[in-house]
Parts: C-alpha cells; sequence; structure tokens
C-alpha cells in the first residue's frame, strides 16, 4: 500500500500546486506510480498544469455521488509520465466531506505508490477534508510574516488531526529580497558572507513556523511558467533540482540542504 501526503498552507498563493506536481514529478521519475487529487473544490488548477484539462469527463465529487468509478475520474498525464490526476469538482458547492476523503484515500493508495492531496487555501472545511487521511503534511510557506503565522496554525489544527509527521517546504525563497531589508550593518556582512542573511532568514521562518524544515525552493520563473503551460521543464533548473532533493529526503535519503 502506498502513502498519502497532504500539501497545505493555509495562505493562498505560496505555491501549493507547483509543490504538489513538482514532487510528483520527481517521484515518478524515480519508479514510483504518483497520483495527484485536487482538493481545491471550484478553483482546481491541476488540470490545466498537468495538460489534461481537455480530457475531463468526470471529476472525484463524480466518484462521491456514485455517477462514476474512481478509475474513471483518473486521468494519465501524458506530459508527466507516471503521474495520474483525480481532478477537484467545478463547483465549488461540490465539496467532497471529510468522512468521504476518510473511506476514498486508503482505497486510491492501494493502487498508487504515493497519493499526494493537494489542499484548497485557508483552514475550513476542504482543508480538514484534504487532510484527514493523509499519513503527513508538506506545509508551504514562503518569508513572508503573515506566510509565516498561518503555516503555525496549520501546525496545530493538522496535529489535531493527528497529523503528527510535518515537514516544512519554504518557497519562492528570494535572498536578494530579503538582503535588501537589512540594516546597513547587516547588508555589509551578507555581502561579504554569502551564507549570512539567507540561513539567518531561515531559522526565523523555522522558529516562527515550528515546523521541521525539509527543503527550500528558490523564485524560479522558469518552473512556475512551464507548469503554467502543462509542460514539464528541464530536470536542471533551481527549482526542479530543489523539488528533487526534497523528494529524495521523502524517501529517507540523506540530501544537504542547498540554497
Amino acid at each position: 500500500m502506498g502513502s498519502a501526503i497532504v500539501v497545505t498552507s493555509g495562505k493562498g498563493g505560496v505555491g501549493k500546486s507547483t509543490v504538489s506536481l513538482g514532487l510528483a514529478a520527481q517521484f515518478a521519475a524515480n519508479g514510483e506510480r504518483v497520483l495527484l487529487v485536487d482538493c481545491d473544490a471550484g478553483l482546481r488548477s491541476l488540470d490545466r498544469m498537468t495538460g489534461t484539462e481537455e480530457m475531463l469527463v468526470f471529476d472525484i465529487a463524480d466518484v462521491v455521488a456514485g455517477r462514476c468509478a474512481p478509475v474513471e475520474a483518473i486521468y494519465p498525464c501524458a506530459m508527466f509520465p507516471g503521474v495520474f490526476l483525480m481532478p477537484a469538482p467545478a463547483s465549488g458547492e461540490a465539496l467532497v466531506p471529510e468522512h468521504v476523503m476518510l473511506r476514498l484515500v486508503p482505497i486510491l493508495k492501494r493502487y498508487f505508490d504515493r497519493v499526494i492531496l493537494d489542499s484548497p487555501a485557508g483552514v475550513g472545511r476542504g482543508f480538514r477534508a484534504a487532510a484527514a487521511a493523509a499519513d503527513m503534511a508538506l506545509i508551504v510557506c514562503n518569508s513572508d510574516p503573515v506566510c509565516i503565522r498561518d503555516a503555525a496554525i496549520v501546525r496545530r489544527l493538522l496535529q489535531e488531526l493527528d497529523i503528527v509527521q510535518q515537514r516544512l517546504v519554504i518557497n519562492r525563497f528570494n535572498a536578494a529580497y530579503f538582503q535588501s531589508l537589512l540594516p546597513r550593518k547587516e547588508k555589509k556582512k551578507a555581502a561579504e558572507d554569502a551564507s549570512f542573511m539567507p540561513l539567518r532568514d531561515l531559522d526565523d521562518v523555522i522558529d516562527q513556523s515550528g515546523v521541521q524544515l525539509i527543503g527550500v525552493v528558490p523564485e524560479d520563473y522558469v518552473l512556475a511558467a512551464a507548469f503554467a503551460r502543462g509542460k514539464l521543464p528541464a530536470a536542471d533548473i533551481p527549482g526542479r533540482m530543489a523539488l528533487s532533493r526534497i523528494a529524495a529526503r521523502l524517501n529517507g535519503t540523506a540530501v544537504p540542504l542547498v540554497l
């Protein structure tokens, strides 16, 4: 039986879907059979990001309502070999209940090595439904103070759902931006020691969120642009390399943190 990972954040716009798809591609590249479950009812995006938008007939709400078998709502992602998608409903009113996800996800785990649940923004019913049956959680945030606060809130809510295995992914990390915010004396030190500012900033994010760090994904416009077009970007761009390191750590391989 496979494992289920919920990718969440609390705050919208931090790149949960990019992290979800990027990790799915990396797991699949390592020979795993991966299912992406888009849990964002009414605002689904993974169908476009995986290039399956024109194929869709059924979605997860159709499975729940008995209008189709689960396999009929699972689509192979041609541009991402080894990755499959179960799309979210087009209507925000077709939210899948938490108790249904608790029954559905274990069934899906029988047929896939990895089930990645892309959680909607916020901490409402959609978040709880996405997280309910997960074995572990990846909390995605950037260095924005509001996002860090939301990550800490999500950590506590996940603990209430008995998801104690949690890891932090700092996404869209931009060292130059935070260096510009430093006082003059610290800017000079940062200019002399390239590791000074980023590491200090990372420590702040980790301490305030209260979640153990598993990886840092840099701001990478090439990665974002490729996923927006439903394409798999080159393996050697910074964003994909960072996601590859995170996937390796999730599989138990010791990989050094690279900024």
